[in-house]
């Protein structure tokens, strides 16, 4: 591949890692599992930039991986992670730390909607970013009043694991 797509892969993800951080936070439950998610993550984002047209935003399509990915590797019964060696490709993306003392406070929320079903944790982590439905019915590849619905019963779900 050329120098410049790796340069601009390299720039689009230093951009929105933090998607990536988020979704392995949703779908991990510890640090070691968190990196190994970030690691595929971001090998499966690299082997398909190619074919990335730009139909969507970057953050976008990044998402649909990102989700797809997490769904995918969690819901296999075996969990073998095909991987390629860090240490070679570790100088393309600066490491930064996540910090998850900032986290505390929505500790019980997690908790909630760790319970969720894996579309309906995806859907529930795209509303709390602040998409509008018409980017989350795209990402999920739903229509966007079913998203709109799916959204509605997610939070009465919620509400009562919050408050049994």
């Amino acid at each position: 591949m050329s120098e410049n797509l790796e340069q601009s892969f390299v720039a689009q993800l230093q951009a929105n890692q933090n998607i990536i951080h988020k979704i392995c936070r949703l779908y991990t439950a510890g640090e070691d599992a968190h990196k190994d998610l970030f690691q595929e993550i971001t090998i499966q984002l690299w082997k398909a930039y190619p074919k990335f047209r730009g139909d969507s935003k970057f953050s976008t399509w990044t998402y649909r991986v990102a989700l797809n990915t997490a769904i995918t590797l969690y819901r296999k019964t075996k969990r073998t992670i095909s991987t390629v060696d860090y240490e070679n490709h570790q100088h393309f993306v600066k490491d930064v730390d996540y910090n998850y003392e900032e986290e505390e406070q929505i500790k019980l929320m997690y908790k909630a909607v760790y319970q969720l079903n894996d579309i309906e944790k995806a859907l529930v982590f795209m509303y709390l970013e602040d998409k509008d439905y018409q980017e989350i019915a795209e990402t999920l590849g739903i229509s966007e009043v079913n998203a709109r619905v799916k959204m509605n019963r997610i939070k009465g779900k919620l509400k009562k694991i919050l408050n049994p």
